[in-house]
């Protein structure tokens, strides 16, 4: 048999990637359209994309009791894209993942409060390595970035709360009922502010939100998939692999520099992504 948690991280593993290259998409974007465009048609193509997989699963699927859960996930999940993508348009994209990889050294906090669940002491060690490389991988705060990362620690918590609440619904949820609500009610609710912001688009910007929407929905099918095999307290550090994508993306489009002191805090990210992991193993 199959070892659940090894599974739940290499899926953690894609959906990181998939997020990775929605934040390069964002980058991309940024400049040609504005943040309630970009969240709205990420989620919108999202939710289109997500259709061809209810239909073969049954629209009976979409029966479910927990709505509220969903509607709270929702509503967590969407103010979280709103602070990061606004993070994104100032900071480079290695950096601007690396703060919110702060999200791994938040799950075990709420998991334990929420959902009691009780991380080993080698976990808590492994997280600190990972806040540690995190640090490391950060470089030296501009001035008058304060509020930047204030806004990237919100989003931080933000989606640490909207990955607990996917392993709390997932005695009952499967993974495409949670994605296919998650990516109907923030596609109904970004839609609001979307008249007051609206600007023409050029074709580029309609080709990057196509791409959202593809990584989006693989993305959450995996990271669902994910919390629903592995506890969030375990698998919730390999969340700190995004920053090697990041960091791989910002240097192949945008030149941005790969600094020794950025690859010191990957390798102390992985490291304590492997010492989590391998405990379990044994």
């Amino acid at each position: 048999m199959r070892n659940p948690l090894l599974q739940g991280a290499l899926l953690l593993l894609l959906a990181e990637a998939c997020f990775a290259g929605i934040g390069a998409l964002v980058k991309y974007s940024s400049g040609m359209a504005t943040e309630a465009q970009v969240v709205f048609f990420r989620n919108a193509f999202a939710l289109v994309l997500m259709l061809p997989f209810l239909y073969s699963k049954g629209w009976s699927l979409l029966k479910t009791e927990r709505w509220y859960l969903h509607a709270f996930r929702a509503l967590t999940g969407l103010v979280s894209m709103y602070c990061f993508f606004y993070v994104l348009g100032q900071l480079p994209l290695a950096q601007a993942m690396a703060v919110l990889l702060l999200t791994p050294f938040i799950i075990p906090v709420i998991a334990r409060i929420w959902l009691k669940e009780r991380p080993s002491q080698l976990t808590l060690i492994a997280i600190a390595l990972g806040f540690v490389g995190v640090l490391l991988a950060l470089p030296a705060p501009a001035p008058g970035m304060t509020l930047v990362l204030l806004v990237a620690l919100a989003a931080a918590t933000l989606v640490a709360i909207t990955k607990t609440t996917i392993r709390y619904m997932s005695s009952t949820e499967p993974a495409v009922r949670t994605v296919f609500y998650f990516s109907l009610l923030t596609a109904v609710f970004s839609v609001i502010p979307l008249p007051f912001y609206w600007q023409p688009l050029p074709h580029e910007a309609w080709l990057a939100f196509i791409g959202m929407g593809i990584l989006a929905a693989i993305g959450q099918l995996a990271m669902t998939r994910a919390y629903a095999l592995a506890p969030a307290s375990a698998i919730g550090i390999w969340t700190y692999s995004s920053v090697i994508f990041a960091g791989l993306f910002g240097y192949l489009f945008w030149q941005e520099p790969v600094t020794m002191s950025w690859l010191a805090g990957v390798l102390v990210i992985f490291y304590a992504g492997y010492v989590t992991t391998r405990q379990r193993l044994l």
